[in-house]
């Protein structure tokens, strides 16, 4: 059994010069529909404000929800901040939260949005508005849902917003894995990154990852896994630069469930990046992201 946390305002009109498009977290839904999965859904909540201050500047908050974002930051970001988007931005950080406890119960839950890793303390960047998932370890931990987290980032992208809101921490443990001469050009410090270079394939992508993986979930024993699972490594990805196979982006999620099954640890995950034309067929990589890490369980 799927458990997914969805909510209709996850879906927002596009917004005026940007070519961002929030549609694929609606198509996502349909995709699991149409695959016949059985699964439940998870409404979230807003997360309340006091949580998303906890980790990011309350005047940078105080933007957002007013919609007084300056310019400046909005090109940071990708897109204006509407009140359908701002709406969305307190919800995805509470779908992120809310697929932890599942977790917790469960074992594997899925937000149908969030990964927003690229998210700054005073800003956003990188069509991320608040970070889900510093915001909701930071919560996770601070109510004793968990003691140890790991961020376990497989985007195509540095999780650089990730990397900083983090850092000191010694209760967080931020990994990520990624296109090295991808965004952002400047990148930040995870407890552990892994660059990779371009054009690496299923064979090469998965040396390294069963390489680190099982070492950190060793030696930092979390209990419990962000998992941001991007699906824009694949060859085909509008923004990726790696070549990851439908295959290979299946082996990559397999492995992760497994090694966290072995050792009993939950997983969360959030959908991250994915980027192309055919915005359903981008929605199904996605859908088949969380179909097979339920499978796992």
């Amino acid at each position: 059994m799927l458990h997914v946390v969805h909510h209709p305002a996850y879906v927002s009109p596009a917004t005026p010069g940007s070519a961002y498009r929030f549609d694929k977290y609606g198509l996502v839904m349909d995709a699991l529909t149409e695959s016949g999965t059985a699964m439940t859904v998870h409404t979230p909540e807003v997360m309340p404000r006091e949580w998303i201050e906890a980790v990011h500047d309350p005047a940078y908050v105080d933007e957002v929800i007013s919609l007084s974002v300056p310019p400046e930051k909005m090109r940071r970001i990708g897109f204006p901040i509407t009140d359908r988007v701002a709406t969305r931005s307190l919800l995805s950080p509470g779908g992120t939260w809310a697929a932890a406890r599942l977790a917790k119960i469960h074992g594997y839950a899925a937000n149908a949005a969030g990964g927003s890793h690229h998210a700054l303390h005073d800003t956003g960047a990188g069509y991320c508005v608040f970070n889900d998932l510093a915001i909701a370890a930071n919560r996770l931990i601070v109510e004793g849902d968990a003691k140890h987290i790991l961020i376990l980032d497989l985007d195509v992208h540095q999780g650089d917003g990730t990397a900083a809101l983090m850092a000191g921490r010694t209760d967080v443990f931020t990994l990520s894995i990624h296109a090295e001469r991808n965004f952002p050009v400047r990148k930040a410090r995870s407890s552990l990154d892994i660059g990779l270079e371009d054009g690496i394939d299923d064979h090469g992508y998965m040396a390294v990852l069963t390489y680190a993986l099982p070492r950190v979930l060793d030696d930092f024993a979390p209990d419990l896994i962000l998992y941001q699972a991007g699906v824009d490594p694949h060859g085909e990805d509008r923004l990726g630069r790696l070549e990851l196979t439908d295959a290979g982006l299946n082996a990559r999620d397999r492995f992760v469930l497994r090694q966290a099954r072995k050792r009993t640890i939950p997983v969360a995950s959030t959908m991250g990046g994915g980027y192309g034309a055919n915005r359903m067929l981008i929605a199904r990589r996605h859908a088949d992201c969380m179909i097979r890490m339920a499978q796992e369980m």
